[in-house]
């Protein structure tokens, strides 16, 4: 017997990518882009209103003025040209009329009662600027702008982005197909009523080919096979000429005499093992079948599950699952210690509800109901784990309702309830209360989380910004040392939330010091995923400076250069010799993300040089498009320097341009 792990790492090493394929749109939900996709045309391509109201002249300033024409959505309005003095009605996407620079809103104006529909008029109420209220040329999506990267998965945003480039047919790597059998004499089918002596239902097909569906695969039902070599035989090079990539069985890989599944499988290809040690699961066979006499037929990864249901679904998700994805999207599935484990297939720690014995010869996969416990007065919050009752691998009902895989070591003994054992979890987890308790206390989450802070209230909660700070140091990660960097961005952001318009730190969190680490906290955490929405700011601290890489593709919008400007010069006011080469900064829907140097004085000066500057920041990230910078607006639309251009100044030291071309 092989263990495990070494069984897992076996078949990924054996298991190859897909190679891309071309479908039309509707049929790349759930798959992998193999391709980078760029706009072939501004968004908008014209200069488009935000809100229903009348396009004017901004100098025109309050007053009546007549409504020479309308500019809906669509073609209206074409060749329409507004004058001083006059306005046109406008719609919300609606083309903005030669001559006119901005729109006032129709709350802000008031209807002529004795004007005619051949001389409509409108008085307007309000003073507006240059570009109010005016979505420009590419304000969301730039020309040649890349929308999508190869590699990111496509579900129902990215599909709307590919319609709205015009990309119809899309490169992905496709999902793997399967082929599901079953064997045994004792077999029939689901539908059989009145069951004969020795016969039982099959519900390991059904239950597999579910399973497979369930990862976006194609299936074929090859349906039950006899304990007979022939036919087992005739229906597997039916399988192996059909064009599948992995064949399953079900049965027939123990040491009966009817076994027929490994020898044959051995026949036409190479069997790499067929027991790994585990409970249950033991006779699992896997094997390659690589094309011989005919040249067409591609490689096929075939696996021998066992006949048992219950080790059948538990060798699925544990070696079919990882390999499924390892030929979707080349990326192994890590059963690691995620830092916010909300996805299927990852470890967490749980804590034991109950004691459980452990088999002393074979590690056992305990079938378990793992969710997330808040603090109750005398525990912390934390995953925890209840067993689903009698774990016999033929007892289908251990399954129901389990979420997760207790991994048990083999040795004598009980282990006591309380204990933190390993978990791995196969289906989603509910979210909310993991959320909540991360945002409501100050207490461990799923993230190592910096306790000693009392950064988190209601009252942060429902402010209008929140901000949270993730600190990178193999140190703190492991308990070497404390975090000296985070809470002083902490205290920082904390006491001046006044400039910040009440922005507060609702969260902190410690990575270790590692690129793939970092990405994985970023891509699957509640910073940059649960709180996209409703979190403008997050600002990272990396020791080691590698922070930037890992949240690079992470990043939708420019790489925002003023804030490095910016920091750089707030800290050489305070260090000459300062060189935070490794500060940048960009956009994520409406999340802000700010890389920091490491060095807590650093953190400190950066933090104080960005206030000026990251109070626009917010207001602008948050979607209120008066605030520009006037060196990005189009020269017609530009407006006088305000005190936002002379908070840069003052911060850089009174510095010239930059010659920065990127959006602020």
């Amino acid at each position: 017997m092989i263990s495990v792990n070494e069984a897992l790492q076996l078949v990924l090493r054996v298991a190859q990518r897909l190679p891309p394929v071309t479908v039309p749109l509707h049929d790349a939900l759930g798959k992998v882009l193999a391709e980078d996709i760029r706009a072939p045309d501004p968004l908008p391509p014209y200069p488009a209103s935000i809100k229903d109201g009348y396009a004017v002249v901004a100098s025109d300033g309050p007053g009546e003025y007549p409504v020479i024409a309308e500019a809906r959505a669509g073609n209206d309005g074409l060749g329409v040209t507004v004058t001083p003095g006059t306005v046109a009605y406008i719609t919300t996407g609606g083309p903005i009329p030669d001559g006119a620079d901005a729109v006032t809103q129709v709350e802000d104006t008031e209807q002529i009662e004795d004007s005619s529909l051949e001389s409509k008029r409108v008085r307007i109420l309000v003073e507006t600027r240059k570009g109010a209220d005016i979505r420009p040329v590419g304000c969301d999506i730039e020309k040649d702008a890349i929308v999508l990267k190869s590699g990111d998965r496509v579900g129902a945003s990215e599909i709307g982005l590919l319609a709205t480039v015009g990309v119809t047919m899309v490169k992905v790597y496709s999902t793997p197909n399967l082929a599901v059998l079953s064997t045994g004499d004792e077999l029939v089918e689901p539908t059989t009523g009145n069951l004969s002596w020795g016969q039982i239902r099959d519900s390991n097909r059904a239950m597999i080919l579910a399973a497979a569906e369930q990862q976006h695969c194609k299936v074929l039902d090859l349906g039950i096979v006899r304990d007979d070599q022939e036919e087992l035989e005739r229906v597997m090079d039916t399988a192996f000429s059909s064009g599948v990539d992995i064949l399953l069985t079900s049965g027939g890989v123990s040491m009966g005499d009817k076994d027929f599944v490994k020898p044959l499988l051995g026949k036409r290809g190479t069997v790499y093992f067929s027991k790994v040690s585990m409970k249950p699961g033991k006779p699992l066979t896997f094997a390659e079948i690589k094309p011989a006499e005919n040249i067409l037929m591609k490689k096929i990864l075939a696996f021998g599950l066992p006949g048992n249901p219950v080790s059948c679904l538990v060798c699925f998700h544990l070696f079919v699952v990882p390999t499924i994805r390892h030929l979707a999207d080349g990326q192994t599935l890590i059963l690691e210690p995620s830092f916010f484990p909300l996805s299927a297939m990852c470890r967490v720690e749980a804590r034991l509800l109950m004691p459980l014995r452990t088999d002393p010869v074979r590690p056992e996969y305990h079938r378990a109901v793992v969710r997330w416990e808040v603090n109750d007065g005398s525990v912390k919050p934390g995953f925890v784990a209840e067993s689903t009752g009698h774990q016999m691998s033929s007892r289908l009902l251990s399954m129901k309702g389990a979420n997760a895989l207790l991994e048990l070591p083999a040795r004598c003994g009980v282990i006591a309830a309380g204990t933190s054992v390993p978990a791995i979890i196969f289906s989603e987890l509910n979210c909310t209360d993991i959320i909540k308790s991360t945002l409501m206390s100050d207490s461990t989450s799923p993230l190592q989380t910096n306790t000693k802070q009392e950064i988190t209230t209601d009252d942060t909660f429902d402010s209008e910004f929140k901000v949270a700070i993730l600190t990178v140091s193999d140190t703190v990660a492991s308990g070497g040392g404390p975090d000296r960097s985070g809470p002083r961005a902490v205290s920082v952001v904390n006491s001046s939330a006044g400039k910040l318009g009440g922005a507060r730190v609702v969260s902190t969190a410690v990575v270790p010091d590692d690129v793939s680490k970092i990405k994985m906290f970023c891509r699957d955490g509640v910073i940059l995923i649960k709180w996209i929405s409703s979190l403008p700011l997050v600002a990272l601290a990396s020791p080691a400076g590698c922070n930037p890489e890992a949240t690079r593709e992470l990043i939708e919008k420019k790489r925002l250069c003023l804030y490095v400007y910016v920091g750089h010069g707030g800290s050489v006011s305070v260090t000459p010799f300062a060189m935070l080469s490794r500060s940048a900064a960009g956009i994520r829907g409406s999340t802000l993300i700010i890389n920091m140097p490491g060095n807590p004085n650093a953190v400190g000066e950066c933090m104080e040089a960005l206030l000026p500057a990251l109070k626009h920041a917010l207001k602008q990230v948050k979607g209120d498009k008066r605030e520009k910078h006037p060196r990005h607006v189009p020269h017609a639309q530009a407006a006088p320097v305000d005190e936002w251009e002379r908070s840069y100044k003052s911060a850089t030291g009174g510095g010239r341009e930059t010659g920065c071309s990127c959006s602020h």
